[in-house]
């Protein structure tokens, strides 16, 4: 096979309108045509600003024009006091600084606007408005620079990093309410500065809460939202049944990503990168801009080297990039000068480089935001450049299903093992099953596909022995919550707290007329479980209500909170997450014996009231592959309440 070099056509010119859809934003002397949706988004950030709110995040997508929205919303903020005029943008990253910079002198030339970031761009302090790098910021002697006093409005672009230790470090400086968070006796100020973090994907893989920052997300809109909507570019997905196998890559126990040096041992090989490839020339080689995620350096150099062999002008960025090469390169590859840019961790958020029109995916993930930052980069519109889609290509492990990948089918709830070959959102969407609205949650893998059936089974109970979505008994409460509650059946969902007791959730039957509710209460532990067996007593103290909640979401999100201040402290939360590494190791022996017990006591109903011993054999072999995560979940079940299943086979 003869590989040729990529040829380029001629660019085409169109010109884009959306007449009737944008209105004039107020912001400055300059005339800035809002679209409807950013102008709702302001109309949301000052209504929740008068009522009393002063930290509130905002959810859009890559793409919808953040920094517009920002620069706007900070024109609308009045004062504080005489004195309080100026403003303060945090970002973390010297791109974001400029683009914002650039933003706000085009939206209100008349402001002073300045960048306080390392030793090249020193701020005074005074501007009507400084973007500074959150690295710089850190530093008490650059922090010292601006007052609190002077501030009327602080903004956080890309604001799902504001829970870490630098960020609230920071932001504390100016609202001391946020350091106090943890201890809800500390006095908070009479006159806070709003806060508005802004984010395309306002969660933490790590698990860490947001809620500590920000008070309440005011405005939300996902990316198949604004793509119905045309705000958003077209988006085609093709998935690579790539031959990886994930199991024993190393998984970090503090963000529960893959550790990229374990990462990079099975994707970064010549097989792999030559699939990339070969990919890229039969998926993509009529694209004018592909974006290619990698795991870490070494695997951005081989496989550069893999596209540049084959005759492909393929150039690279990383963090050593030296800051004057990064720009003429990115500007470089906006003018499409070149057709293949590949990368690692440095385009994941916050470039603005609408003309990209194929993504490549070479590094799985476990993380949502991630993998949603990776697909935003080629979600612009651009139809200057004649850009009428993207192409996402996703490569997919076939030899094993590790928990918690995240990739094109699951995103929209179907089997990881689904064919998808540059099929639109809408194709995929008419392919999920109906359950959840897909534009919200992430889906979790079927176990397979299921053939026509033979008989019918009438189930009175759940089983709490099932196997599917690691025995939790409620695949859908893993949409709310990253720890690993249980649902026990009845609407009764519980999570164990490390020996700490449990927190349990359940619905509450109102008086007549009124709505049912949800409340939940805390059974902290009095004694370990093997001295209260003993004596025959149980373990746990009498319960304490928790709150009382309309909603399901709202009590485990309430119920979250609780354990993370009142129940599990410290670098324990992160064991009480779905992917904590203990939950992958095998299942003790005392817990196989615990449910090898009560698996046995169940009662078999069928026509010819013979056990079959190869389903037998099946139940010993499902019992020896548990880990403790699985065991761990059967028990809780089976100690709530859960009730074994009582079935009737009618052979048809």
């Amino acid at each position: 096979m003869i590989i040729c070099p990529r040829r380029f056509p001629a660019f085409a010119i169109f010109p884009f309108t959306r007449a009737g859809r944008s209105i004039s934003s107020n912001a400055g002397d300059s005339q800035v045509l809002l679209r409807p949706y950013q102008e709702a988004c302001l109309d949301a950030c000052t209504s929740a600003l008068k009522s009393g709110l002063s930290r509130v995040g905002v959810s859009l997508p890559t793409g919808s024009g953040k920094t517009t929205v920002f620069v706007s919303l900070l024109s609308r903020i009045p004062a504080r006091n005489a004195e309080a005029t100026r403003s303060l943008v945090l970002v973390n990253g010297i791109e974001l600084a400029k683009q914002a910079a650039a933003q706000a002198r085009r939206i209100c030339p008349e402001w002073t606007v300045e960048i306080e970031q390392g030793g090249k761009h020193q701020a005074s302090g005074h501007a009507d408005v400084t973007i500074a790098t959150y690295q710089t910021l850190i530093r008490p002697e650059r922090l010292a620079k601006f007052d609190a006093t002077k501030l009327k409005a602080i903004v956080v672009d890309e604001a799902h990093h504001s829970a870490s230790p630098s960020y609230r470090r920071i932001l504390s400086h100016f609202a001391p309410e946020i350091k106090s968070c943890d201890d809800p006796t500390s006095p908070i100020p009479a006159q806070s500065i709003p806060i508005i973090g802004f984010s395309a994907t306002f969660s933490r893989h790590d698990g860490v809460a947001l809620g500590s920052v920000y008070e309440r997300i005011v405005y939300h809109r996902s990316f198949l939202e604004m793509m119905e909507e045309q705000w958003l570019c077209n988006v085609r997905f093709t998935c690579v049944r790539a031959n990886i196998d994930l199991s024993n890559v190393t998984v970090s126990s503090r963000s529960g990503e893959f550790v990229a040096r374990s990462l990079a041992q099975v994707i970064n090989t010549e097989t792999m990168n030559n699939l990339v490839l070969q990919t890229w020339l039969d998926k993509a080689s009529d694209r004018k801009s592909t974006l290619v995620f990698c795991v870490n350096l070494a695997h951005v150099g081989h496989l550069t080297k893999t596209f540049r062999e084959a005759g492909i002008d393929a150039r690279y960025l990383y963090s050593g990039t030296r800051a004057t090469e990064r720009t003429t390169l990115i500007a470089d590859f906006k003018a499409g000068k070149f057709p293949v840019l590949v990368n690692c961790d440095i385009l994941t958020e916050g470039a603005d480089i609408p003309n990209i029109d194929c993504v490549i995916l070479a590094r799985p993930t476990r993380s949502r935001n991630i993998f949603a930052q990776m697909i935003g980069r080629g979600m612009r519109l651009s139809p200057e450049t004649g850009k009428d889609d993207c192409l996402v290509i996703d490569f997919v492990d076939s030899t094993s299903r590790v928990a918690g990948v995240v990739c094109v089918p699951t995103l929209f709830g179907l089997d990881p093992s689904e064919v998808i070959d540059g099929e639109t959102i809408d194709e995929l969407k008419e392919r999920v099953p109906d359950v959840d609205d897909p534009n919200d949650v992430l889906r979790f893998d079927t176990r397979q596909n299921i053939a026509d059936p033979t008989s019918v089974t009438y189930i009175d109970y759940e089983d709490p022995f099932t196997l599917a979505d690691q025995a939790s008994g409620a695949p859908h409460i893993a949409v709310l919550s990253n720890f690993a509650w249980v649902g026990c059946g009845g609407d009764i969902y519980v999570l164990e707290c490390l020996g700490k007791g449990y927190i349990r959730i359940e619905k509450a039957k109102q008086e007549e007329g009124e709505d049912d509710c949800w409340k939940a209460h805390y059974c902290s532990s009095l004694l370990d479980k093997a001295t209260a067996s003993a004596m025959r007593i149980s373990p746990y103290t009498r319960s304490r209500e928790v709150l009382t909640a309309q909603t399901l979401d709202d009590a485990v999100r309430g119920c979250d909170t609780y354990a993370l201040k009142k129940v599990v402290r410290g670098p324990l939360v992160m064991s009480l997450r779905r992917n904590a590494a203990w939950r992958s190791q095998p299942a003790t022996a005392s817990q196989k014996e615990f449910i090898r017990k009560r698996w046995s006591s169940r009662k078999i109903i069928s026509v010819q009231e013979v056990v079959d011993v190869t389903k037998m054999e099946e139940r010993e072999r499902k019992i020896d592959r548990m880990t403790k995560g699985e065991a761990a979940n059967i028990i809780t079940r089976l100690k709530h309440g859960a009730q074994v299943s009582q079935g009737l086979r009618l052979d048809i």
